[in-house]
């Protein structure tokens, strides 16, 4: 250790030659102006003791001339790593503080809006596919099946029977195709098939006040014909009014329906006008049955069979 006036700082010689350097470093102009050449270092020494001697401080020469060399040589000076991956590593962690609470954030948002489409959208749709493969595998062709057994204990007839099984034959084919919409409707039509044939009623000419009994139509591809219709209603044995499938022969739209028109000859229209005028009562207004195990009524009166929603 060495030493200057009483109360002066002590300082050891490596202290004291980094002190040197730094003083030269803040001094540019000062080392600018005189470290040229060695011509002109002992100037540049005297000045350095100079200055330390202001502040009480004795600096050796030797020194000094350490301090002069190791500025020259930049051995204090700070060198960058130059840039490499394990340096920005580095940075990025040493700034972790800044970006790791956005990063966490980032993260937490990506899995929560992962887990609400896995258990929200994706688990739900999986779950339904497997349901609904379940269903064509079993479920619909069993239906299918059952649908044929009570349509074939309701009725005998070749013609409903072989209708039964091309419904049931699509219906499969369509479930093991995996077209869920085609073999539900196969199951849909054979079970109004088996309704139809459950149901059992009459069909009976409508003749209450304020009410017509019959209406006439132009054709619109003969404007010289007229075709003639009854309104009628389904009953059940019961007294009630039964609703049954109908389709215009018009516009061949269909409904589930107790009244429509049914289309007669114009002798039969005439007939039953002339029954309603003589006292304003149809004598017999049952025109068809409809028995269980029938598709269709059978008619009493001469009728095409064809029918009208509207009037």
């Amino acid at each position: 250790m060495r030493g200057g006036p009483a109360g002066a700082p002590v300082l050891d010689d490596t202290m004291l030659a980094m002190d040197v350097v730094d003083t030269l470093r803040h001094a540019e102009r000062l080392v600018e102006r005189e470290l040229q050449g060695d011509a002109r270092r002992e100037q540049l020494k005297r000045r350095l003791q100079e200055i330390y001697a202001t502040q009480g401080i004795e600096v050796p020469d030797r020194i000094i001339e350490q301090g002069v060399a190791a500025l020259e040589e930049q051995r204090f000076a700070y060198r960058p790593t130059p840039p490499s991956f394990s340096r920005s590593l580095a940075k990025a962690w040493v700034a972790r503080g800044r970006w790791g609470r956005g990063l966490a954030f980032a993260l937490g948002a990506v899995l929560l809006l992962g887990g609400g489409w896995y258990f929200g959208v994706n688990l739900p749709a999986e779950r339904a596919r497997v349901a609904q493969q379940e269903e064509l595998s079993t479920g619909i062709p069993a239906g299918l099946r059952a649908e044929r057994a009570r349509i074939a204990a309701t009725t005998q007839a070749p013609d409903v029977l072989a209708q039964a099984d091309r419904l049931v034959s699509e219906g499969e084919a369509a479930a093991r195709a995996g077209a869920l919409a085609d073999a539900r409707d196969r199951f849909s039509r054979l079970q109004a098939l088996q309704r139809n044939l459950a149901q059992e009623y009459t069909v009976r000419i409508v003749s209450r006040p304020g009410e017509p009994t019959g209406v006439w139509r132009i054709p619109p591809t003969n404007l010289r014909a007229r075709n003639f219709y009854l309104i009628v209603e389904a009953v059940g044995p019961d007294g009630q009014l039964v609703e049954v499938p109908i389709t215009s022969e018009e516009d061949g739209r269909s409904a589930i329906t107790s009244r429509w028109g049914l289309r007669v000859t114009p002798e039969e229209f005439e007939r039953v006008r002339q029954d309603k005028l003589a006292d304003g009562v149809i004598q017999d207004p049952v025109v068809g049955r409809k028995r269980a195990g029938q598709t269709a009524p059978e008619w009493n009166i001469r009728s095409t069979g064809g029918a009208i929603l509207q009037w």
